[in-house]
């Protein structure tokens, strides 16, 4: 198995600022579970934007992994200016002796891809994000200490750090499950946003209330599913209002996750 870091876009078309959906190394957790057993990452740089599709053809699947069998994407498109498709695929295999096997697109309405699963995360339809990926969408991250202001409320929350470039679903709140590093799956009702009951100008944090839990979770990498969205960002009118709000959205996300079972989606491990 052949795979690329960082993201492509950052290299070929920064201006895009693509997120990643995933982590490197969960994208190789995710490949072991299908029973992949080695992959190759590939830096995706310059230099190696520069190489023509022959070239890495000789180079990587001839030279380095001795290729005898070659699954490709039917819109598979890699080297210099885009110019490796499927069909070159199946040229260079019939000059070097390995076979291309092109797999089809699929989706009832339109393809699934990178993309959709982006465009479904934008509005929020993590349910849709679901139902392409074939699992829930996970997000990963350390905690990191705030300002605990869920713990002055009754609510105390785990923040996640992410980096810059991970993809998010929009604004609002969540019905989760949350991996502990034992390997537990907890409900987890999760806030996407800025905070604006509290703040103008808040920066955009994803907050994780873990219903029931106690412990100290600083500093440790956390698994976030997200299962469903409740309801949009909101400013209330009260802290009252408020939490009388936060405790719906909490009683709801544990119904949800009450129906949710890990073994059901063999890519959540």
């Amino acid at each position: 198995m052949v795979t690329f870091d960082p993201h492509p876009a950052s290299v070929v078309a920064p201006e895009r600022e693509l997120k990643c959906l995933a982590t490197l190394e969960q994208r190789l957790e995710g490949l072991a579970l299908l029973g992949i057993e080695q992959v190759r990452v590939l830096r995706f740089d310059e230099t190696q934007a520069a190489e023509s599709a022959e070239s890495f053809v000789e180079r990587i699947l001839v030279e380095e992994l001795h290729a005898i069998d070659v699954v490709a994407g039917d819109d598979t498109h890699f080297g210099r200016n885009r110019g490796g498709d499927a069909s070159l695929l199946e040229r260079e295999g019939e000059r070097w002796g390995f076979r291309v096997h092109a797999t089809p697109s699929y989706g009832p309405e339109a393809r699934w891809s990178s993309s959709s699963v982006r465009a479904a995360l934008a509005e929020g339809d993590v349910t849709k994000v679901a139902g392409i990926l074939g699992r829930p969408f996970v997000l990963r991250g350390v905690v990191e200490h705030g300002d605990a202001r869920g713990r002055t409320i009754g609510f105390p929350t785990a923040n996640l750090g992410v980096a810059p470039h991970q993809a998010l679903p929009s604004a609002g709140i969540y019905a989760g499950a949350v991996r502990l590093p034992t390997g537990e799956w907890r409900c987890g009702a999760v806030s996407v946003g800025t905070r604006p009951h509290f703040y103008d100008d808040g920066h955009l944090l994803v907050e994780v209330h873990l219903p029931g839990f106690s412990g100290d979770l600083y500093e440790t990498t956390l698994d976030l599913a997200f299962l469903a969205r409740l309801r949009g960002e909101a400013k209330f009118e009260s802290l009252e209002a408020l939490l009388e709000q936060i405790s719906a959205d909490v009683e709801d996300a544990q119904l949800l996750f009450n129906k949710f079972t890990a073994d059901d989606f063999k890519l959540l491990g």
